[in-house]
């Protein structure tokens, strides 16, 4: 059995979660980074850590989904109240799809995240990096804020950002969309091993509309190491031990 990291959930949206939990250790899952998305998410998080002491490390995050009518200050306020719990500051960061946009402008995303990037530098915490359509910008926020780790989660951007996050000494991560979805593909192709992590955003349903849609529990860290490896043409043995050594470095596990 190997030993793997989900370093990217939102487990207080799963569904049956003492049992994915109790699925995920029988998969061989020591650790899931648990992301907070708002401050309702966030208390959600905290006390799904404490409950699960070893397993569950929390995140706290403002995801750019959730910025439009949010009261900022009182959002950052409880992230940097709680911050010495959290292993990380996640999810955060810019989302230009249309959609997102026509609730929380590129201005406002951006000035929100220069915020976040703030409180995690002060605090010597890592991010997780949500980057939509966004990757450039995204990208040059995290790095001129002068943080110094960070994931950007679900990567499907270009490969000379891709370049550049490598360069700088960021992560990638694979989650179950490397199955099939050919620009998320290409960037772990890109990325070398040792800047390498693996997630399942559960809940997140993938491959919707095909024959082999399903619904992620961090259990499902298995199926993302197996087409990994297959796609990088490497052992399993050493994709897992690569990506669960390159979470206990960033995460402090």
């Amino acid at each position: 059995m190997y030993r793997l990291v989900d370093t990217h959930a939102h487990l207080e949206e799963v569904g049956d979660l003492e049992q994915a939990l109790a699925e995920a250790r029988a998969a061989g899952v020591i650790a899931v980074i648990a992301v907070g998305s708002n401050r309702e998410s966030n208390q959600k998080v905290l006390a799904l850590a404490r409950a699960h002491k070893g397993l569950v490390y929390p995140a706290l995050g403002l995801h750019p989904w959730n910025l439009g009518g949010a009261d900022i200050e009182r959002e950052l306020e409880f992230i940097e109240a709680h911050i010495h719990e959290a292993v990380a500051v996640g999810e955060i960061g810019l989302d230009y799809d249309k959609r997102v946009r026509a609730l929380a402008d590129k201005d406002l995303q951006m000035r929100v995240l220069e915020r976040l990037l703030g409180i995690a530098r002060k605090h010597g915490k890592p991010v997780s990096v949500h980057s939509r359509y966004a990757w450039r910008d995204a990208f040059s926020l995290v790095d001129r804020s002068q943080v110094e780790r960070a994931a950007f989660h679900w990567y499907t951007g270009t490969s000379g950002v891709l370049r550049d996050i490598i360069e700088r000494g960021y992560f990638i991560s694979a989650n179950p969309a490397v199955e099939y979805h050919d620009e998320h593909r290409r960037a772990v192709r890109e990325a070398p091993l040792e800047r390498l992590l693996l997630e399942t955003d559960s809940p997140v349903v993938y491959g919707r509309g095909t024959d082999f849609e399903y619904q992620s529990r961090p259990a499902h860290v298995l199926r993302v190491l197996a087409a990994v490896a297959g796609l990088k043409g490497m052992d399993e043995a050493r994709i897992a031990e690569a990506t669960t050594n390159n979470a206990a470095n960033l995460f402090g596990l």
